[in-house]
């Protein structure tokens, strides 16, 4: 085996093991506020985001289904790019919005950036603000990662449209 041939075997480990997690992730997360819609919609209340409450409880709904989608969606290999591009498209976003809660927060109780810890309504409790965002960080480079490469391992179809230069 070669140099080459090696790479590519490495590159498509990783880009399986990243699909695993950040599907994985997402899977349990979705389900978590799924389950969960009541406290989730509190959660999503307290960001002041949407002034109406159909659009409220219609973002509180379907939500956490559409992240499970997503993660389904990694997990099996499907639309792999398509997918982690649809992840960083929330995870951008939702970071924004958490680094602006906690800006709010830690300015109103007189607290350090990172001693500010609250339930951002990710699925996982609470937690504090620096990890969050490393999190988050961790999580966007994972989805460029899965955009990037073309690791097919155990990918049912990595690509959403077929790429006609493979064919």
């Amino acid at each position: 085996m070669n140099g080459a041939q090696l790479s590519t075997r490495w590159s498509s480990l990783a880009t399986l093991i990243a699909r695993l997690i950040l599907g994985g992730l997402f899977i349990y997360m979705g389900l978590n506020k799924a389950l969960h819609p009541v406290d989730f919609l509190k959660l999503v209340r307290q960001y002041e985001l949407f002034d109406n409450h159909f659009l409220l409880n219609f973002v509180a709904a379907s939500l956490p289904w559409f992240e499970v989608f997503c993660g389904l969606l990694l997990v099996l290999g499907i639309a792999v790019r398509g997918s982690a591009l649809a992840v960083l498209a929330m995870l951008a976003p939702f970071t924004i919005v958490v680094i602006q809660r906690a800006l709010g927060i830690a300015a109103a109780q007189d607290l350090a950036f990172c001693a500010v810890k609250f339930d951002c309504g990710c699925g996982t409790g609470e937690i504090l603000i620096c990890r969050k965002i490393a999190e988050n960080l961790l999580l966007m480079v994972l989805c460029g990662w899965l955009v990037y490469c073309r690791g097919h391992l155990l990918a049912l179809r990595f690509d959403l449209v077929p790429n006609p230069q493979t064919n």
